[in-house]
């Protein structure tokens, strides 16, 4: 069996050029409402970072996001997240899109590459735009459902975001051997996943890196 090619995209300010959670948000859950939740989300975000000398404790944008979720979707409907998911997806992410990304992703898939998305924002959204280009797997942020098919507002699985990444493509990946792999990402939540790239390339200000 030859040499699996894979290509690895972070989403947002990688292939989007901004982020698209908080705008995601504000859309479905209403302005006056996602503005509450928010400052209780920046108020532990502070609080977070006061006590990151403890072990164990979780970074600041990981506790703000889970304040965030837990405020705007616990005891909504999954079918309206997948709906409202879908519209955004197909209204609202194309205007996002940085056009010379879509075109590498492009070329990776014209290739044959296999083509993976890892990123910290909502599957709900991400795997309609995942599906739209050609992606072989999305790897997002999944929420907890109960039985009724009702939200928890708590997410189902750490925030995918650091070496969270690195654990779920290598998950996904399953111990496969050889590799060739390109990984895209802009920010320092992206590292780790670059990091198992043997061609890493860092967008925006970053520089462009070998690994």
């Amino acid at each position: 069996m030859g040499e699996r090619r894979i290509a690895a995209f972070d989403f947002d300010g990688t292939i989007t050029a901004r982020d698209t959670l908080l705008p995601f948000l504000a859309r479905t859950c209403g302005r006056r409402t996602f503005a509450r939740a928010l400052r209780h989300a920046g108020r532990a975000a502070v609080e977070a970072r006061a006590r990151r000398a403890a072990p164990g404790d979780g970074h600041p944008r990981d506790e703000a996001k889970a304040v965030l979720i837990r405020e705007l979707l616990r005891g909504r409907s999954a079918d309206w997240l997948a709906r409202v998911g879908e519209s955004y997806a197909s209204e609202v992410i194309p205007d996002q899109l940085r056009p010379e990304m879509v075109r590498q992703v492009n070329w990776h898939r014209d290739n044959g590459h296999e083509l993976v998305l890892v990123s910290a924002s909502l599957d709900a959204y991400l795997r309609h735009f995942g599906r739209a280009h050609g992606f072989d797997e999305v790897i997002g942020v999944t929420l907890e459902i109960d039985d009724d098919g009702t939200l928890t507002g708590e997410l189902d699985r750490p925030n995918v975001r650091g070496p969270e990444k690195a654990t779920r493509f290598r998950e996904w990946l399953a111990g496969d051997e050889p590799v060739f792999m390109w990984g895209y990402g802009n920010s320092s939540g992206d590292r780790e996943l670059l990091d198992l790239a043997d061609q890493a390339v860092w967008i925006g200000r970053r520089r462009r890196r070998e690994a």
